[in-house]
């Protein structure tokens, strides 16, 4: 009897608590990644601004394609290091690799403040900027997924919607600084916002999974994962096109006689449209099915890009574009991460996160240049860039919608 309450004791002790939704934990982790993408996304998003600015100040002598390799290698390099990243926070939670990412982060900053030449801007907002943005993307982001189950969409989709405000802030307060303190100090000023965003990151996110013994760098057995590897490609192919217009309504608007003023701001109105395309859509994903929702958005955006950029020629078409664009595509970057996850042991979350994100890497590169290198070749004219960019979201979005119904042959489940 003695024995048999003893083995009862034990059996109790080794059942696995249940899943709880949530809880402050999970809500504080929520506010922190809301801050760390704000702070590393929203810069990102807010490429055009740089763009822009090069183009007429340190890097005039040079194409719009030679620039926007900047904005692409620093995506390329956050991109890639998501594998990495993934597995050490898989292995140690996210504590030490976002104070990292927030040193990192903050010095990248700085020392763009001080480039004058090509090379310097490469390695300091390309590369040096990537590493950071990897190192305090990835792990929040993951860490807010560990906390919910039911609600996950949802809870990434806030968590995502930090960039979108970062995308809305950055371009109208570089834009202003820009011209009231100059170059240097605008980035600087910059980076101390960052560096107050990390640090409130680095207090609040944490994982609900116990860190384990690190795996094999590279989790062989996701690469036989038919459902896995197409939805990586479908998500590379969006890849292609998704930031283009981030990196070019700014000066396509310019060529189309709208003030710098009214250009940056178009920016953030496209950046303001995502905050709503990467909350809403999230919500309603957890209610209709994540899948059901991110393959038409991707495709949506496309047709958007299509039927309204191609046309738009003066500032309310450009507003219109911009809304809608920022909304559609939005959804894709919200929901890309829990579409992995819905495929993914909860084991395997970050590992696979971080593995996607580094396939993403290598079409998120070279989107910007080919879009540029397109716009150089047509002397100009942006409707082959357009073109290709609507073309890539559509391609991608049916790539994507094929992994759905992979899942369930049923058109109408919820996937």
């Amino acid at each position: 009897m003695e024995n048999d309450r003893h083995c009862g004791a034990i059996s109790l002790a080794l059942k696995p608590t249940p899943f709880k939704e949530g809880g402050i934990h999970g809500y504080l982790t929520v506010f922190g990644s809301f801050l760390a993408l704000f702070a590393t996304f929203g810069q990102m998003n807010a490429f055009g601004s740089f763009q822009l600015w090069y183009s007429e100040h340190q890097l005039s002598q040079y194409s719009p394609s030679d620039i926007s390799w900047i904005g692409s290698l620093q995506l390329w390099v956050f991109f890639f290091s998501g594998g990495i990243i993934g597995r050490f926070f898989d292995a140690y939670g996210p504590r030490w690799l976002l104070v990292l990412g927030t040193l990192i982060y903050t010095f990248s900053l700085m020392m763009t403040s001080l480039a004058t030449k090509y090379y310097q801007f490469i390695l300091a907002q390309g590369v040096v900027f990537g590493i950071g943005v990897g190192l305090l993307f990835y792990p929040s982001l993951s860490a807010a997924a560990t906390h919910f189950s039911k609600y996950r969409a949802t809870a990434v989709g806030i968590a995502v919607a930090g960039s979108s405000v970062g995308g809305v802030v950055f371009p109208l307060l570089l834009q202003r600084l820009f011209n009231e303190v100059g170059f240097p100090w605008a980035v600087r000023i910059s980076g101390f916002v960052c560096l107050a965003c990390g640090v409130v990151a680095c207090l609040t996110c944490t994982s609900r999974l116990p860190p384990k013994k690190p795996g094999p760098w590279i989790d062989v057995a996701s690469f036989r994962d038919v459902k896995f590897m197409l939805f990586s490609i479908g998500s590379g192919t969006c890849c292609l096109g998704i930031f283009v217009p981030f990196f070019y309504i700014v000066q396509y608007s310019q060529d189309q006689g709208v003030s710098q003023r009214l250009a940056f701001d178009l920016l953030s109105v496209m950046n303001a449209g995502s905050v709503f395309g990467r909350v809403l859509p999230g919500y309603i994903a957890d209610l209709v099915g994540r899948y059901n929702m991110l393959a038409p958005f991707a495709v949506l955006a496309g047709i958007f890009s299509l039927a309204l950029w191609l046309n738009a020629h003066n500032v309310a078409a450009l507003t219109l574009y911009s809304v809608f664009y920022g909304f559609f595509s939005g959804a894709f970057i919200s929901l890309n991460t829990p579409c992995i996850a819905q495929i993914s042991r909860m084991d395997q979350i970050g590992t696979r996160i971080g593995m996607a994100y580094s396939l993403l890497s290598f079409p998120s590169l070279v989107g910007g240049p080919i879009a540029g290198a397109i716009l150089t070749r047509q002397h100009g004219d942006f409707s082959g860039l357009i073109i290709y960019t609507g073309v890539a979201l559509i391609i991608g979005g049916f790539l994507i919608l094929a992994v759905k119904l992979m899942i369930n042959r049923n058109f109408f489940a919820k996937v």
